[in-house]
């Protein structure tokens, strides 16, 4: 976890992408869900202090991705919860970063 979050920290805030809106995907929902049933997340985050339930600590994991962003003027991060075997979650997601992409193409052109 700890790479992952070195690893969008430099993606997210690299001055290529400072006006970049991101779409994160944070995949295994799955196994984040019955991990948290038996190893608790203060193992990975020692400053959680929520419940060892899956809804709980996706929001403290989702937030540890979205505060890194250091440029909250200008990037939107959009993040996702995905497990990629299930094809109707993916078909959402998709749908959801179409969406994502149209709004932002509409804004940049004034019509939105």
């Amino acid at each position: 976890m700890a790479e992952s979050l070195r690893l969008f920290d430099s993606i997210c805030n690299n001055n290529w992408f400072t006006n970049t809106s991101l779409i994160l995907f944070l995949n295994k929902k799955d196994l984040l869900a019955e991990k948290i049933k038996r190893i608790p997340l203060t193992v990975c985050f020692s400053d959680y202090k929520g419940q060892n339930t899956y809804e709980e600590a996706a929001v403290f994991v989702q937030r540890q991705f979205e505060d890194l962003n250091r440029n909250k003027e200008t990037k939107e991060i959009y993040s996702h919860f995905t497990c990629a075997t299930d094809t109707s979650n993916i078909q959402f997601v998709f749908d959801a970063v179409t969406d994502v992409i149209i709004q932002n193409n509409l804004k940049y052109i004034g019509l939105c």
